[in-house]
């Protein structure tokens, strides 16, 4: 089985730089669009997030019993696991409907007083170790996704209050970050309650950087 540098085609003891510039140029190369696969796409973005997590090989880790590798802590335990942490979600497109602004202070005060269909507003768990993307559709939601691999803003999401990890970013510009703009597929809630408008793809600047979603939404890895 190819490590995860093999895959990226790197050595293993490449820096950070370099294994930023192979992932990008990875990604790239097994695109649909650009003659790959969503198998080839999704084994691209599994070897760079084992990487980010610390992976060693086997003579330095342990597995966790998905076959993957975890670094071990100085006193050779798997990093501990932080608490669930609770996700006020809103649909964006509900907003035109009620008159309301992505901006307003009480945005979600008065959605949570509208009466809306759970599919658009609700609250959900977020466990360790998932993306929001990932909560979302383990609770039976159709958020918008496409690559899943942070090559595109199918799955941005924008964040109201608290905070998510930002452990990579290769599409969102620095001015959207600073708005609070985040990748649902690849960051995880670090705060305990969090409130984020999910569905904002559409949004000025976000809109150029999505993909053709059905082509990813009806892939099937195993197939």
């Amino acid at each position: 089985m190819d490590s995860p540098f093999d895959v990226l085609g790197i050595d293993s003891d490449a820096d950070d730089a370099e294994i930023e510039r192979a992932y990008r140029r990875r990604v790239k190369e097994s695109h649909p669009d650009h003659g790959g696969s969503a198998r080839e796409f999704q084994a691209v973005y599994e070897a760079y997030r084992q990487i980010l997590d610390g992976y060693e090989g086997s003579e330095s880790g342990e597995e966790d019993g998905s076959g993957r590798t975890v670094a071990k802590r100085e006193n050779g335990a798997a990093e501990d696991e932080s608490d669930e942490s609770r996700v006020e979600y809103l649909n964006y497109e509900v907003l035109d409907d009620h008159g309301w602004e992505l901006e307003d202070d009480d945005l979600f005060e008065k959605a949570s007083e509208s009466g809306l269909d759970p599919v658009d507003y609700g609250k959900i768990l977020v466990e360790p170790g998932q993306s929001l993307l990932e909560a979302a559709e383990a609770r039976g939601f159709a958020w918008p996704y496409a690559c899943r691999g942070g090559a595109c803003a199918n799955c941005a999401v924008a964040v109201v209050e608290g905070e998510m990890e930002m452990s990579s970013n290769h599409i969102l510009p620095a001015e959207m970050i600073e708005d609070g703009i985040r990748l649902s597929c690849l960051n995880a809630p670090i705060t305990d309650e969090m409130k984020v408008v999910y569905n904002v793809k559409h949004l000025p600047n976000l809109d150029e950087l999505k993909l053709p979603a059905d082509r990813f939404e009806r892939a099937h890895l195993n197939d």
